[in-house]
């Protein structure tokens, strides 16, 4: 019995013993893991520059991708205005094109109709006017009765109508007014193939039909044609940047090709979010004299908000990170030394970075010279 109270006590000694050690090795390892204060010599302070955090007013720069798309105010896809088989291309993608230039020849079956269709109107209006002037003579010297006077006008009227209607069917199939006029004349019209013309002045951006297909009137669309002197950026916002952001701020594309950004201005934002990728799009207009934005080109884009906000600024130069990563910066202290202190880092404006945590207006950080600081603390 006295054996084993012997034998108790010294393994319980040896337990306090251990735990002992083991705290003050944690202890010890803590406190070698901790950042401590830097202290600098008088020399070695010329080599550092301090920065006073204060409030202060900016207008926030939001930095984030985009997708150049063309400006649909400028650009129409050009649909088919009759049916029939295509006899032959004109233009090719690429193509530089003036309003009403033709794209394409189709051997149109609703080219002809519409053709012999106005013939045939504006023959029978000029018979029935040239009937209902005669009537309208011939009623003074009661030669007819007044009422087939009436009707022959009204015939006459009829008539012009249709022939009217008849015109504005050729107009919307695009004829050209040579052809229009020839019929007029009376005289034959060399070719009956329907023309297929540019509806603005651009730049043929695809071409979706071949030759010998056979298109739709009104359902099949043949052309692309878009003005390529104004285009749109589709920018990309958070909910958090979107506060920020108001239509007419001004913006600067980034096209990654070595060129100079080009200036652009905000014309709306998207009233719905993306729901793949939880963003809103600001459509941006970018003036594109010199064609170097293409559609669905990836850019980067900087829009610079006319709206002004507050906060506690400092210098990007002063933001260093530890090793795991997280930004902490060096605040002067009372007795000389430097201490690390972390911080939060809100959005960049410029050269400087807004603050939303860890520190206070008055606080002087390590603008120029934190390696060095950090050098001293490691050592």
């Amino acid at each position: 019995m006295f054996v084993y109270a012997v034998v108790t006590a010294l393994l319980s000694g040896a337990l306090a013993l251990s735990g002992c050690s083991s705290n003050s090795d944690h202890d010890a390892q803590d406190a070698a893991t901790t950042p401590h204060d830097v202290t600098l010599s008088q020399a070695q302070r010329q080599h550092i520059h301090l920065h006073t955090v204060a409030l202060s007013s900016f207008h926030r720069a939001i930095e984030t991708t985009g997708v150049v798309d063309f400006d649909n105010d400028q650009a129409t896809s050009v649909l088919a205005p009759f049916s029939g088989p295509v006899s032959r291309l004109l233009v090719s993608p690429g193509d530089k094109v003036r309003k009403g230039q033709p794209l394409a020849l189709v051997d149109s079956p609703d080219f002809s109709a519409a053709i012999n269709g106005y013939r045939k109107a504006l023959i029978t209006a000029r018979n029935a006017r040239r009937l209902a002037d005669a009537d309208k003579d011939l009623v003074q010297h009661e030669g007819v009765s007044r009422r087939e006077a009436e009707q022959a006008q009204t015939d006459a009227v009829s008539a012009e109508a249709d022939r009217d209607a008849a015109l504005q069917a050729l107009v919307a199939l695009d004829v050209d007014a040579g052809t229009i006029k020839a019929i007029r004349a009376g005289r034959p019209v060399t070719s009956a193939q329907g023309i297929i013309r540019a509806p603005i002045a651009g730049t043929v951006v695809e071409k979706l039909i071949t030759p010998g297909q056979l298109l739709q009137a009104g359902s099949t669309p043949c052309f692309t044609v878009a003005d390529l002197s104004r285009v749109w950026v589709m920018a990309q916002l958070s909910a958090a940047e979107l506060a920020a952001i108001r239509v007419g701020d001004p913006a600067q594309v980034d096209t990654g090709l070595g060129a100079a950004g080009l200036p652009g201005t905000v014309d709306n934002i998207a009233a719905v979010v993306n729901p793949d990728t939880r963003a809103v799009a600001a459509r941006v207009l970018v003036h594109n004299p010199q064609g170097l934005l293409r559609k669905q080109m990836y850019v980067r884009v900087r829009i610079q908000s006319r709206q002004a906000s507050q906060g506690l600024l400092i210098p990007v130069s002063a933001i260093l990170r530890d090793d795991e990563n997280l930004p902490f910066v060096y605040v002067a202290q009372h007795d000389g030394g430097f201490a690390r202190r972390h911080v939060t880092l809100g959005p960049r404006s410029g050269d400087d970075y807004q603050i939303s945590e860890g520190l206070e207006p008055g606080d002087q950080v390590v603008v120029d010279g934190g390696i060095f600081v950090q050098f001293m603390q490691n050592q």
